[in-house]
């Protein structure tokens, strides 16, 4: 059992059958169809030779297979992950050199060596410092950042830049030397694969087609368009830009280049892919499991992530990890194992060793077409109308992140994103929401005087605070409470409600003295009630309780009943405050 902790492939190998087997090679065909034409193009993208994609494409899988937890996530190239390869080795080598390759593959190791590392540990939550808002607004302004970035392929013209206003400046002056052709090929593969997402399948249907291998086939739309345009290209000798000659033969197996230097140069961008990657992956990999009531290890995927990484760097590749549209093809086409990974290698294999003499007159506009058509799906306008409604500082949070990203660079971008989420998460947690509550009549409920009708009473207040207590917000309470005090001169005595405190810390339980003490000065005793088992035992191991004014109550409802009081002997004052 501890075995299969760690190499979760004796956990599902010990049931494999023929029908699973089956049912893993039909998936590994169709994603071997659809992951080909992608792994050139992010290749592309990554400003990588095209063979590269494809050594991405091998050994990866087959470290995934042993090591990873998903049952259908699809490992190898995808286009963010490119793209912060590309700003990572563009900043230390020249593009298309030797040691920008080698660069691409000491990211690769380096960005391995972290998952597999923070795995080891279980340190899988560090993922949690990029929130929903921050991811979401990094991969909108990659998406915008890739697609602009593939123009000059659409239109045959050169460009450069790592931010929109780099890029945009350096392609206006070249729009005059445009060439038609390449224009030509590049607007009708992107208006195909655009038709091929959404008619294509409705078509297939109509025909008389099954929905499921209607839907496959629809997917596979690059490959069609790369067969129609490397033939259109080839038969008609078109003058364009092809990917040219692809070497046959295996992966080149050998260590990475060793350089201190190089691989200082390169930590941070490893670990902002590293975290990057994982985010993106164990979403695909938690979204699939979860149809099939499967369950994946996110400290046990850090580790698979590290070794498909590692096995990249280590074979001619460069950083990976799981995609999302290829792993929904694998989840669709039926893909029982991670072995299905594994045929999907073995198929990527044969097509380097075999096929990749075909692609000589492959336009180079095609895969940029791809690339395009694959990451504008990644754009999510819509997300900020819906945190504008939703939560301002979500809002904040996206729209920094983006704005960084576009106009800083994809690194600062996630630098800015994490800093703008953890400053917002302190400025919140440092003034947690507090209510003054009240009794609802005919129960033993306590609820918001200023939301709902309750019974209070002049003599006592009760304060509920919604959070944790810790040095971020010791000082807060102190000066909410005292504040109140200062406003009513008829009280005798501060209730503190802890039904919500999960903890208090050392820094909280020196405001609480210092409170106990002010109050006590005033003439007005501090209360608690409701306090958690675990954070009383904790209160019982200090001096709080022997020197408090007040009272430790069970419940909320047996303070109210003992302390409030008429100043003048009458009932308890019923207000009524609008909604």
């Amino acid at each position: 059992m501890r075995r299969a902790r760690y190499l979760p492939m004796l956990d599902w190998a010990a049931a494999y059958d023929r029908n699973t087997l089956v049912s893993d090679l039909i998936a590994a065909l169709i994603v071997t169809i659809m992951l080909v034409p992608q792994s050139l193009a992010y290749a592309l993208l990554a400003g990588l030779p095209a063979q590269v994609g494809l050594y991405a494409s091998i050994l990866p899988l087959i470290a995934y297979a042993l090591f990873g937890t998903s049952r259908t996530l699809s490992v190898g190239p995808v286009a963010v992950i490119s793209l912060m390869t590309a700003v990572a080795a563009g900043g230390v080598a020249a593009p298309g050199s030797a040691e920008y390759v080698a660069a691409a593959l000491i990211l690769a190791l380096l960005s391995g060596l972290i998952l597999v590392l923070m795995g080891l540990l279980k340190l899988g939550f560090l993922a949690n410092l990029l929130s929903h808002p921050v991811i979401a607004g990094f991969i909108t302004a990659s998406g915008i950042l890739i697609a602009v970035s593939q123009l000059r392929h659409i239109l045959g013209v050169p460009s450069h830049g790592e931010t929109l206003p780099t890029m945009l400046a350096s392609l206006w002056p070249n729009l005059p030397e445009v060439r038609p052709v390449t224009l030509t090929i590049g607007v009708a593969a992107t208006a195909f694969l655009f038709w091929v997402r959404g008619g294509l399948k409705p078509l297939l249907i109509r025909a008389g087609l099954a929905r499921r291998p209607a839907e496959l086939i629809a997917k596979a739309g690059p490959v069609l368009a790369v067969i129609a345009s490397t033939a259109l290209v080839a038969g008609f000798g078109l003058e364009v830009a092809t990917v040219g000659a692809i070497p046959t033969g295996l992966p080149p197996m050998a260590a990475p280049l060793f350089d201190p230097a190089l691989w200082s140069a390169l930590l941070v961008p490893a670990l902002l892919i590293a975290i990057i990657g994982f985010v993106e992956s164990v979403s695909v990999a938690q979204t699939l499991a979860a149809r099939r009531r499967q369950r994946i290890d996110p400290d046990q995927e850090l580790i698979g992530l590290g070794t498909a990484n590692i096995a990249a760097s280590f074979s001619g590749g460069y950083p990976v990890t799981g995609g999302f549209a290829r792993s929904v093809v694998n989840f669709d086409a039926g893909a029982e194992t991670p072995a299905a990974g594994a045929f999907t290698a073995i198929g990527i294999l044969i097509a380097v060793l075999l096929l990749t003499p075909l692609l000589f007159h492959l336009p180079i506009a095609v895969l940029a077409a791809t690339i395009i058509v694959a990451v504008l799906g990644l754009i999510d306008f819509g997300l900020f109308a819906e945190l504008w409604r939703y939560a301002k500082s979500d809002f904040a949070a996206m729209a920094g992140t983006v704005a960084a990203t576009l106009f800083l660079g994809v690194e600062t971008g996630v630098l800015v994103g994490v800093g703008v989420s953890l400053a917002l998460y302190l400025w919140r947690a440092s003034r947690p929401h507090a209510a003054i509550v009240g009794l609802v009549p005919g129960t033993e409920h306590f609820r918001n005087v200023l939301r709902h009708r309750v019974i209070t009473a002049p003599n006592m207040v009760t304060l509920r605070i919604d959070e944790s207590l810790t040095f971020i917000n010791a000082r807060w309470l102190e000066d909410r409470l005292l504040a109140l005090v200062a406003e009513r001169p008829e009280l005798d005595h501060v209730v503190l409600m802890c039904s919500a405190v999960n903890e208090i810390d050392a820094s909280a339980l020196e405001s609480l003295e210092a409170i106990n003490h002010r109050l006590g000065d005033a003439g007005v005793k501090l209360h608690m009630s409701e306090v958690k088992g675990p954070v009383m035992d904790r209160l019982k191991r200090s001096s709080l309780l022997d020197a408090l004014s007040g009272q430790v109550f069970l419940s909320q409802y047996d303070a109210f009943r003992q302390l409030a009081t008429d100043p003048v002997g009458g009932e308890a004052k019923t207000i009524a405050i609008a909604d």
